[in-house]
């Protein structure tokens, strides 16, 4: 069951669920998808509804997280879970939005599946990496500190070419 969360903010001991989707992929292929808007009992902070665009009136009537919690554990069952950045914040939010539920829900014995892990660890993200990106050319003589500082600047000259919105 892949996941993801919108939230109260990103304090994973204190803030709350506001909204949940999920997308379950069986053995067979066969997917089920589920989404719901949750009234998280506390005030969500303007600027977190500027990023994700739910509202205290948008919640407002909606079902708290201990509500939905039992259709939720039946909806992931025994799955492994997956997301992005969801080892470092989806996962354990979601855990301590069981416990306050008082719903016992126990990731031991899971496959945890971090897309954003996966990304960190195939794409690097050294200078020779970014000159190869941004400039098309291999950095033969990376750790040469004459070297590597040319190249920085010629990253982030290629940088200013391709983000038009940067401020040098």
């Amino acid at each position: 069951t892949f996941f993801d969360l919108e939230t109260t903010g990103i304090n994973v001991a204190t803030d709350r669920i506001v909204e949940i989707s999920l997308l379950k992929i069986l053995p067979d292929g066969n997917r089920s998808a589920m989404t719901r808007l949750v009234n998280p009992t506390i005030p969500i902070p303007a600027e977190t509804s500027e990023i994700h665009g739910i509202f205290d009136k948008d919640v407002a009537d909606k079902p708290t997280f201990k509500e939905i919690s039992g259709e939720l554990i039946q909806f992931i069952g025994n799955s492994d879970l997956g997301g992005y950045n969801s080892n470092k914040f989806d996962i354990p939010l979601l855990v301590e939005e069981f416990l306050r539920a008082d719903v016992d829900f126990d990731v031991e014995g899971r496959k945890m599946v971090d897309v954003q892990n996966i990304f960190h660890k195939m794409e690097q993200r050294t200078l020779a990496a970014a000159y190869s990106f941004y400039c098309n050319k291999d950095l033969d003589k990376a750790h040469s500190a004459e070297y590597d500082i040319l190249a920085t600047v010629e990253v982030l000259e290629a940088q200013l070419n391709k983000y038009e919105n940067l401020q040098p």
